[in-house]
C-alpha cells in the first residue's frame, strides 16, 4: 500500500486480549520483513511492501492467525484486491468460512456491483460479482495496509449496499499519519502494526 512521506517508526499498539501473543508474533515478523520503497508507484509516495512478510512461512502464518482474531462471528471474509486476497484466504480457512475477492474494476465478468473511491494519488473502483449474495452475511474485511482508508471504506460501503453486516475490518499495517482510521467508522478496526 502506498502513502506519502511519513515517519515509519513503529507506534506502540496495545492489545490486552488473550490473542496478544498472536499479535506480538505478527508485528515482530512485520517489523523484521517489511520492505519500504520510495517514489513508488509515483514520485512522492512511499510503498510498504509486505510481500517479503507473506513469502516467509512464519510471517504469513503469524499475520493470518492474528488477523483471524478480529473475525469473531464472521461467516464470510472479504479480501481486497490484491494483497488482501492472500491474507483473506488464509483468514477464511482459519475461521472456517468462505472468502470473497473484492476486485478492481474490469477484472470480473458482468454483471457486477461497483463502488468508486479516492486513492492517495487518484481514483479507483471496486467490484464484486452480482451472483454472490452477501445479504445477511456477517463479513470480516481484510487488507494488507490501511493508508488513507478509502479502499477499506469503499469495500464496506459496497458490501453494506448489498445487505451485508460488517463484523469488522483488519489489516496488517496502518500508516497512522494518513488518518485512514477516521474513514473506518461503525465497525471494529484491527491493525496489527501502526507506523
Amino acid at each position: 500500500m502506498e502513502y506519502g512521506s511519513v515517519d515509519t517508526s513503529p507506534v506502540s499498539t496495545q492489545f490486552s486480549s488473550p490473542e496478544s501473543g498472536l499479535v506480538a508474533a505478527a508485528t515482530g515478523n512485520i517489523d523484521r520483513l517489511v520492505r519500504w520503497a520510495d517514489d513508488f508507484p509515483v514520485v512522492g509516495v512511499r510503498f510498504a511492501d509486505l510481500t517479503p512478510v507473506f513469502a516467509d512461512s512464519d510471517g504469513l502464518s503469524s499475520v493470518v492467525a492474528a488477523l483471524a482474531t478480529a473475525g469473531s462471528g464472521a461467516d464470510l471474509v472479504a479480501g481486497i484486491d490484491a494483497r488482501g486476497f492472500l491474507l483473506g484466504a488464509g483468514v477464511a480457512l482459519t475461521l472456517g468460512t468462505g472468502v470473497l475477492a473484492v476486485r478492481k474494476a474490469g477484472k470480473l465478468p458482468p454483471p457486477v456491483i461497483s463502488q468508486s473511491y479516492q486513492l492517495e494519488y487518484g481514483s479507483a473502483e471496486l467490484q464484486i460479482p452480482e451472483a454472490v449474495d452477501v445479504s445477511g452475511r456477517k463479513v470480516l474485511v481484510i487488507d494488507d495496509v490501511l493508508a488513507t482508508g478509502g479502499t477499506v471504506a469503499a469495500t464496506v460501503e459496497l458490501l453494506r449496499s448489498r445487505g451485508a453486516e460488517i463484523v469488522g475490518a483488519a489489516v496488517a499495517l496502518e500508516i497512522s499519519a494518513l488518518g485512514g482510521r477516521d474513514k473506518c467508522v461503525g465497525y471494529p478496526l484491527v491493525c496489527l502494526r501502526q507506523v
